[in-house]
């Protein structure tokens, strides 16, 4: 395992502007510190609320070594716990989803009320106390129709991303969404280079020929630029959302966690379709301007999201093993869309399917080739990766901010 000190040496070698070094890609001692360090610690998406309908209805989830449960009580409020049951540890919902009037444990029968407390323990004896053997709780927030949950004890703040994504996220009404549909693939690469590849679009031109049918190739759209002023003909179409009540100027968190902005498609393309024409009716939500573009919302370390005038599809980022990856995509429409009068089902997902399976296939290549003793960090184009430049730095800040205390500690 390595020590606090090793890990602080190995992120004083970084060079600036440069990628990782090769074990920060694939040394399972790393990728343990990174499951501590950024997903046992940090708010990471779940799901969207509207995958728990009514009251019972739930969702397992699986973060590192931790099973989790997200469901829906009585008083209509989503709560997650940890899927292990007071007893024994056994886990209680093996499904990935359903929905159950109680959490009954499939070992013993022992039964707990959608609020995690134990309602029923058979011949426990006079002096077993129910009160106490109640589901540990997860820390669960709701942000206009989407869930985040964190493994902390003690998390960290949620309100300032809440209070500054609110009003980008309120016209477009998840709260009347549905899952249209869902995918779920597992990339063979570091989570990092998932989010690298995300970070930037200097690979798009050659990898990702219907993404490019509707989304720009502008490193201004996918980037973070350099600190200067806004190119000019992003701010116009900011200002021309924001003059129809669409918050949609670039925001970067202080601490780069998170990153939202309402950026333009192509000249001419309404939603992400081969023929860039909208892919369903009604839309969901209140965008009321039709090249309204798309609302970009990155929330590290777990989840990446398009906001569209008709639909929305949310991204979730899972580390499974030091060089595998889950990512979830699901597409949301409204509630009463109904598939084949409203929408078609090929026509919504044909662009982002083949996008995240050309994706997968670059990251596997990019993991393949950092594998090799050949592989040495190369640096980033400063104009076509600053996303990435800004997703490594914010990786190591954290990495050290956490480490750092560890190494003093140990001296």
């Amino acid at each position: 395992m390595l020590t606090a000190q090793q890990t602080l040496e190995l992120l004083h070698r970084h060079r600036q502007g440069h990628a990782l070094e090769q074990a920060f890609y694939s040394d399972p001692d790393i990728y343990q510190m990174d499951l501590e360090t950024f997903f046992y610690k940090e708010w990471l998406f779940a799901i969207a609320t509207c995958e728990l309908p009514k009251a019972g209805s739930y969702v397992t989830h699986r973060v590192g070594d931790y099973g989790i449960i997200l469901v829906r009580g009585t008083d209509g409020e989503i709560r997650a716990f940890h899927n292990t049951c007071r007893h024994r540890g056994s886990i209680l919902c093996k499904a990935a989803k359903g929905n159950a009037p109680k959490l009954v444990c499939p070992y013993h029968q022992w039964t707990y009320e959608l609020d995690g407390s134990l309602l029923w323990a058979r011949d426990m004896g006079a002096d077993f106390d129910a009160s106490k053997h109640g589901l540990k709780s997860v820390a669960c927030r709701e942000l206009e129709g989407l869930v985040y949950i964190c493994l902390a004890d003690t998390p960290p703040d949620f309100e300032r991303f809440a209070e500054t994504a609110r009003p980008y996220l309120t016209p477009h009404g998840l709260e009347n969404a549905k899952v249209a549909f869902e995918s779920t693939i597992t990339e063979n690469g570091n989570w990092k280079l998932v989010w690298e590849n995300n970070r930037e679009c200097y690979h798009c031109g050659g990898n990702h020929p219907a993404l490019c049918r509707t989304f720009p190739d502008d490193p201004s759209v996918s980037g973070i630029g350099e600190g200067g002023e806004t190119p000019p003909h992003l701010q116009s179409h900011f200002d021309r959302c924001e003059a129809k009540g669409l918050p949609s100027q670039f925001h970067l968190a202080e601490d780069g966690q998170f990153r939202l902005a309402r950026m333009p498609l192509k000249e001419g393309a309404l939603s992400y379709t081969m023929d860039g024409k909208f892919a369903v009716t009604p839309w969901l939500g209140r965008v009321m301007l039709p090249d309204a573009g798309t609302l970009l919302k990155f929330h590290y370390p777990s989840t990446w999201n398009h906001f569209l005038a008709d639909h929305s599809i949310v991204f979730r980022v899972t580390p499974v093993s030091p060089m595998e990856t889950q990512v979830t995509t699901k597409w949301l429409v409204h509630k009463d869309a109904v598939e084949g009068r409203d929408y078609d089902l090929q026509h919504l997902t044909e662009v982002w399917m083949s996008t995240n399976d050309e994706d997968r296939q670059v990251v596997e290549d990019n993991q393949n080739g950092i594998n090799s003793p050949a592989y040495e960090p190369g640096p980033y184009s400063p104009s076509q990766e600053s996303g990435v430049l800004q997703f490594v730095d914010w990786y190591l800040d954290t990495l050290r901010r956490s480490v750092a205390p560890q190494a003093i500690a140990a001296e």
